[in-house]
């Protein structure tokens, strides 16, 4: 069910909150506050993390309510094009749901997660540059780049078939009204022309092209809308929000075989996924606050898998590993966020991954306290998804390859839709 209660709540929270502003006395008169002791005058700490802070300020947008996910494709961004001029981009997108509906697509230029050490690719919270969309279309790509596109249909903003982007803006399209027809791809165009635009590293996921003048050639690295969204009436509304594991990397190229879409498809139509794993990303990177984590809230389940990029990479702007502790407290307000706004959450254990001996430890740790924090807090369920991917006789080694292959994805969708099946459908409520 969508969560249109939450502008009602974060209205009767701040009537709540200003009608407790005054201090009152035993007797039920109002009083001066009394002064503050010296103790009291010190400042008090801000968090390492302050995603749950500034969740306390973020508008509820009823676009999400109606416009879903139609693609299991990793949408978001942990790159940039440093420039690009009129360059046209390409991607055949696999929709969940065929037929007609009205489609509606989402854009934030801010880089959502760290790339690397973030120094040269992107990281988090990085705004991107003014940019402009020349023009945008919307197509059928039938069964892949082998065909030409056709119904090729202008996607418009406010009415103009171009718009100027600002620097960390968020926006909406206008609503178009498209069908892909069965077996299709929907193909998303469009031209621009700026600086340090923030894109998505697709890693094989989905056919990527672009044309800088010379015709289409394939590229890794492709600006998109954040979401693919139509009116599709979903029962219920899945979010994927994680790492490489998460978006699929290394399963087999333009397939669609990685957990998340196996998901999608066990569950059936009536259920939307939206796929916000990223490469490289970390906890660290989603619990500072930004438009990322600010996405993820609109679902009704959230599932939640960090922790290797956190151990092997660390926090952005620092060196080294972060400690299981600070991964820890990133994903606890990670979870309260999402928990506060509504959200269940399935929160996953961190994978086996090849680490050195210390990085195993601090894997080892980890996985010591995730179950902690769903145990805290009754809308965070735990699964333990490292189990399922680890060899029996040796832990720190997964049996299906770091980032799961296949087969490997099978069998966690598998033990996903198993164990929670009547959550992800809504049938549990």
């Amino acid at each position: 069910m969508r969560k249109r209660f939450l502008c009602l709540l974060t209205a009767a929270a701040s009537l709540w909150l200003c009608a407790c502003s005054a201090a009152e006395d035993p007797s039920g008169s109002t009083a001066e506050t009394s002064a503050p002791t010296e103790a009291a005058t010190e400042a008090a700490p801000v968090s390492e993390f302050p995603a749950v802070e500034l969740s306390k300020s973020w508008d509820y947008d009823e676009n999400f309510e109606t416009y879903v996910s139609n693609t299991v494709i990793s949408t978001g961004s942990n790159k940039f094009i440093a420039e690009a001029n009129n360059v046209t981009y390409r991607a055949w997108i696999p929709v969940e749901e065929y037929g007609t509906f009205d489609y509606r697509f989402y854009f934030s230029n801010t880089v959502d997660s760290t790339w690397a050490r973030g120094t040269r690719e992107g990281y988090v919270g990085m705004p991107g540059g003014a940019y402009q969309i020349v023009r945008a279309y919307v197509g059928n790509g039938g069964s892949g780049i082998e065909e030409e596109p056709q119904n090729m249909t202008p996607v418009t903003f406010d009415g103009s078939t171009s718009r100027e982007v600002a620097s960390g803006e968020t926006f909406w399209s206008d609503p178009v009204n498209f069908t892909v027809e069965e077996g299709d791809y929907l193909l998303w165009e469009w031209t621009i022309t700026g600086t340090n635009i923030p894109c998505i590293c697709m890693s094989g996921l989905t056919p990527a092209y672009a044309d800088k003048g010379q015709g289409f050639v394939y590229v890794n690295e492709i600006p998109l809308p954040v979401l693919f969204g139509c009116d599709r009436q979903a029962e219920s509304t899945i979010i994927t929000l994680g790492d490489s594991v998460t978006q699929g990397c290394q399963t087999t190229e333009n397939a669609c075989e990685f957990w998340a879409a196996e998901i999608s498809r066990m569950l059936g139509e009536d259920v939307s996924l939206w796929n916000q794993g990223l490469g490289y990303a970390r906890a660290t990177d989603a619990a500072t606050g930004g438009p990322w984590l600010e996405r993820a809230r609109y679902a009704d389940t959230v599932i939640v898998g960090f922790g290797t990029n956190d151990i092997i990479t660390g926090k952005y702007g620092e060196a080294g590993s972060t400690s299981a502790a600070r991964i820890r407290d990133a994903l606890e307000s990670i979870c309260t966020v999402l928990t506060e706004a509504g959200c269940n959450v399935i929160l996953l254990s961190s994978p086996p991954f090849n680490l050195n001996e210390e990085m195993e430890a601090i894997r080892t740790e980890l996985n010591t306290y995730i179950p902690e924090i769903a145990e805290a807090n009754d809308k965070v369920t735990y699964f333990d998804f490292a189990s399922v991917l680890a060899d029996p006789e040796n832990t720190s080694i997964s049996l299906y390859g770091d980032h799961p292959n296949d087969e490997g994805c099978q069998l966690v969708a598998e033990a996903i839709a198993e164990q929670f099946g009547d959550m992800l459908t809504g049938a549990a409520e």
